[in-house]
Parts: C-alpha cells; structure tokens; sequence
C-alpha cells in the first residue's frame, strides 16, 4: 500500500513540475503557406496542449524566417512542422548540418511534386508530358489573359519549389511560349477550379500530399526520371546569380518530409523535443487533413483533435507511452 502510494505521488509530482514548466513557455510553431504545412502545424500544436500540457502559439513565416529564428533558438519560432527535402536542403545543409542548431524528426513521409492539367483537357489535346506543352499551339489553348503566351502556375512567392520551377521550365524549353506565373496558392487553386469550370486549359504545378487531389480531376504530366547529373539546383542564398547557374532537366526526386525545430528545445521543454523527433505521419494521413481544413473549411485543430482521439494508440507511441 505504501509502494503504491508513493507510486501515485511521484505521479503527481512530475505531471505537476511537467505542466508548470510548460506554463512558462509558450512554443512557437510556423504555419508555412501551403496545405500541409498548414495541416501538420495544427496536428503538432493540439498534441503539445491536449496531450503534453503546454502551450502553443501559431506564427506565420517564410523557410528563410523559420529556419534563421530556429538557428537562433530563442523562441521567436521553435517548430517549421513541413519540411520538404531536397527542395530545403540548402537550409538543413546549414542548420541541421553545420550548425547543428536545428533538429530534424526521426521519421519522414514521401511527397512529390510535378506539373498537372485539367484531365478532360490533356485527353482532348494529346498533353502527356511537359514537353507537350511547348508548341504555339497548344500554348495558345493555355493563353488565360489574352497576352500571347500560355499560362503556367510555377508556385506562391517564397517557396524552395517555385525557384526550381521557374529553372525547370526554362530548361524544359516551356518559358519560350508561357509566361510564369508566382501567385499564392489560393489564387492558384481559383484559376484551376475557373479552367474545369470551363473546359480551357491551365497547366500548374502540383504536389501531394494536397488537397487538389480530392478536389480536381487532373492529370500529373510525365517528365524525364530525375538524373542527378542534369539536376543542379542553387537556391537564391546559396548564389545570388541562382537562376543562372542552376540546371534542371529531369523530374525531381520523391520528397522526403520532416518536422524540425530548435535544438534549444531540447533543454528548455525536453518533453516536447522527444515528441517532435520521434512523430510520424504518412502522406495518406497528410493528404485527408488537408482535404478537411481547405476543401471543408474545418479548422486545422478540430480536425486534429478528432483523429487523434481515434488513434490514441498511434499519438502515444510518438511520446514513447508504449
């Protein structure tokens, strides 16, 4: 009786000392401005509150900005819940690498990412590869704004992936009859549903995990099987004269996608440092969040907290509980 006892008031105690901790501390968790940065964000920030005791504040923020204040390690952004690797190698080469002031979880999960077209579109005009595209004929079927030239979504403003994009395009021979386009994703995804709307043709970029996915009925244009020897990617920060000195002839290599945060975390709220290197989702998971937040308009951390009351079991062996 004794044992058991003592057994519950040590319980007690470091449940108590756990959660005063995490009181004083506020971690701080991007929200990128994609889908499943959004989704994965929201995931981790319910975990840390319903089932750690902490708390969590959202920050917007682009990968230079969260990444730099991870380096920085003083909580002004403690969490980037999305990244996508290669296209954010040149950040992890830095800070995870170098650093060594940024920690990457354990376990990733594939993503890819490429062009797409409406599928009835693609069907009716013979469209099945990116090299497809670059004829003045069908770049005028493409033609959205009456310029002359065909339309081509390459991303939003700030992502790792529009700068390859742009590169790829150009060495793909597309820029000679499109013109780029860098938009926000929202923006994006309205000119999509206006082109199915109405039967005209629209090539953009695409990923998965997405929730475009659920949503569109098109089609992922084949490209040549990524060849490192034709895929030399700079980042802008790695060379300011990136677009020229960068080559990208092939498809990209399936993603590899991880949580990261500062390692600082590790001393000052250890508990959730254990949770986030040790988290893992997969990209069917990723992708049915993103349908829910986006597509039914449900907030990231409803969605969230519902699906992780039905797979308790799986949330606990991320705070190693089993």
């Amino acid at each position: 009786m004794k044992s058991l006892k003592k057994l519950t008031l040590s319980a007690i105690l470091i449940a108590t000392t756990t959660v005063g901790v995490f009181a004083q501390e506020v971690v701080k968790v991007a929200e990128p401005n994609w889908a499943s940065g959004r989704a994965m964000a929201g995931l981790i920030k319910v975990v840390i509150e319903d089932k750690l005791g902490g708390k969590v504040e959202l920050v917007p923020g682009t990968n230079a900005v969260i990444f730099k204040a991870m380096d920085r390690g003083k909580g002004e952004i403690d969490v980037h819940p999305d990244v996508w690797l290669p296209n954010q190698a040149n950040f992890t080469d830095e800070y995870v690498d170098q650093n060594k002031t940024v920690v990457l979880s354990e376990n990733g999960y594939e993503g890819f990412s490429a062009f797409c077209a409406p599928r009835e579109f693609a069907t009716k005009n013979k469209i099945k590869t990116v090299f497809d595209l670059a004829t003045p004929e069908i770049a005028k079927l493409m033609d959205r704004d009456g310029d002359g030239m065909g339309d081509i979504w390459i991303g939003a403003p700030g992502w790792a992936s529009t700068k390859i994009n742009a590169v790829k395009v150009r060495d793909y021979g597309i820029t000679n009859f499109y013109k780029p386009s860098e938009v926000e994703e929202e923006v994006a995804t309205a000119s999509i549903a206006n082109a199915l709307k109405k039967g005209e043709g629209y090539v953009f970029y695409c990923y998965a995990p997405h929730y475009n996915w659920f949503v569109f009925d098109m089609v992922r244009l084949e490209e040549p099987a990524y060849d490192p020897e034709k895929y030399d990617m700079k980042q802008p920060a790695e060379d300011p004269k990136w677009f020229e000195n960068s080559k990208v002839e092939t498809g990209d290599k399936p993603k590899d996608i991880h949580v990261a945060y500062s390692k600082t975390l590790e001393s000052r709220t250890p508990s959730i440092a254990r949770f986030l290197k040790k988290i893992k989702v997969d990209t069917d998971l990723v992708n049915r969040f993103t349908n829910e937040i986006v597509v039914k308009k449900r907030p990231s951390e409803e969605v969230a907290r519902e699906w992780i009351a039905a797979n308790s079991d799986r949330v606990d062996g991320w705070l190693g509980l089993k």
